[in-house]
């Protein structure tokens, strides 16, 4: 697709779909920077797709529903970013969501503080020093320590103590598509190291849960969840995604696969088991879904997440994207695409 790049950034071929599919859903769609939104405008500068499947600059009337792709966090701290997001949200004719990318303490805290969600969520903490390291590990014999703001498993570590062992501390790091493990005979020997890994960025450290595995290897649910065209939170879809053999994560890019969740609970729970788990699922990312957007104070119109199911077939909550990436699966991608829409309708119609 020529046109695109040079007038804005982001995953053009997502940008392609959303606006392939608004345009086969008779909506006028476009994409606009945040330079070319001038709220005050009789019309705005925005890219849409012509006939030829090509990119095209046009001039269009002001939005009435705004959904935020902003790529990276970084880009969304700008001043003038922030500024115009906030012009969007007080705008009497604009209807903005998912303004924010999320903050994975921020989560924590939001949910820990409704009854309906405390118990979903691992015990979690700032990692602040050796010390209270020490004392979660004193609890819980293997701990995460996550980036509050990381992104696709970046940068996560795992902590473990093995008591029988000879250097009973083991930190694995992990890299682009193995991990490394270092060993101590105590916490301080391991905290240097863990300095270095986190630098400057500010970390969480959470309880480890053992999840159910298949074939030696955990795996995790993530379910893509959207409001419908009544204004209503429902799960688009669920996929499962299982570790790769030498990573601490479950996420693709680090070697992580997709699997067919109904198949995996129908492995660890049996066939009897694993429906009923699967609605517990559902029902549980809507009600996590609420309370997020409850406490964050803005108006969320999808989010993605990452939800645990352990040995016992507990559920539990880990990590949830205010920007999801898109889902692989086929028939989740194109419901999720149509949904965009059909949400944006409900806003507009208000």
């Amino acid at each position: 697709m020529s046109g695109g790049p040079r007038y804005f950034r982001g995953n053009l071929s997502n940008f392609g779909d959303i606006v392939r599919t608004g345009q086969e859903m008779g909506f006028p769609v476009y994409v606009v920077t945040i330079k070319d939104l001038k709220l005050t405008a009789e019309k705005v500068k925005g890219y849409t797709l012509n006939a030829d499947n090509q990119w095209e600059q046009q001039h269009f009337p002001l939005p009435q529903v705004i959904y935020n792709r902003i790529p990276q966090r970084e880009d969304e701290l700008k001043p003038a970013v922030r500024r115009k997001i906030k012009e969007c949200l007080v705008h009497p004719l604009i209807n903005f969501y998912n303004p924010y990318f999320f903050n994975k303490w921020h989560l924590f805290e939001w949910l820990k503080k409704s009854k309906s969600t405390v118990h979903l969520v691992p015990q979690t903490r700032r990692l602040r020093g050796e010390a209270g390291l020490q004392k979660m590990l004193e609890r819980y014999s293997c701990l995460y320590l996550k980036p509050e703001s990381g992104k696709a498993g970046k940068g996560i570590m795992m902590l473990r103590y093995q008591k029988d062992k000879l250097l009973p501390y083991r930190l694995k790091v992990q890299n682009t598509k193995n991990s490394t493990t270092y060993k101590g005979a105590n916490i301080q020997r391991l905290w240097a190291r863990i300095r270095t890994e986190t630098g400057l960025s500010p970390y969480i450290v959470q309880q480890g849960i053992e999840l159910a595995v298949v074939d030696n290897r955990p795996f995790d649910l993530r379910v893509l969840l959207q409001k419908t065209e009544k204004g209503q939170w429902s799960v688009t879809g669920v996929g499962a995604r299982m570790a790769g053999s030498k990573s601490i994560t479950t996420h693709v890019p680090r070697g992580g696969s997709i699997e067919d969740p109904h198949k995996m609970l129908a492995i660890v729970f049996g066939a009897d088991m694993a429906p009923g788990i699967m609605n517990r699922v559902k029902t549980t990312a809507i009600v996590i879904a609420r309370q997020i957007e409850k406490a964050s104070g803005h108006a969320h119109g999808e989010m993605s997440m990452d939800l645990g199911v352990d040995a016992a077939g507990s559920i539990w909550f880990f990590e949830a994207n205010a920007k999801p990436m898109k889902f692989d699966e086929p028939h989740i991608r194109q419901k999720s695409l149509e949904r965009i829409f059909q949400y944006s309708q409900y806003l507009a119609n208000r």
